[in-house]
């Protein structure tokens, strides 16, 4: 039986959920207006330094952050092995956009928006590499 999702409402200034998924992810401490101002503010920085809109961009870095496959141990005997399966939708979007918060608070710019900002951008050239 499978448990259904949250809707999350889309963010009030691109409509997009998949941006205020990312906007929930930001966020520390219940602070959301915090987030927004970070997320937005990142936006606006990788309009600015990026050839396309900010949107696509995003949009291109969670395509290109998002894992195909995945691995899961099945015993079979007594022997254990990693067995490939297809990542469902939802869990792809999720992991991608963890890994891209998690590897932006790593970053060693000033502010979060410039890490966020940053890491969208390097994430958007990636050419479809499987990690």
């Amino acid at each position: 039986m499978k448990i259904p999702g949250r809707d999350v409402a889309s963010d009030t200034k691109h409509n997009s959920k998949l941006l205020s998924k990312l906007i929930n992810y930001v966020m520390l401490n219940g602070k959301k207006p915090a987030a927004r101002r970070i997320v937005y503010t990142a936006l606006d920085i990788v309009e600015e330094r990026g050839q396309s809109p900010s949107l696509e961009t995003f949009n291109e870095a969670v395509a290109n952050c998002s894992p195909r496959l995945e691995v899961r141990t099945r015993r079979v005997g007594g022997a254990n092995y990693q067995v490939p399966y297809e990542v469902p939708i939802d869990r792809q979007i999720a992991l991608a956009l963890r890994w891209i918060v998690r590897a932006a608070r790593e970053r060693g710019e000033e502010t979060m928006a410039q890490r966020l900002a940053a890491e969208i951008l390097e994430a958007s050239k990636k050419e479809g590499k499987a990690y």
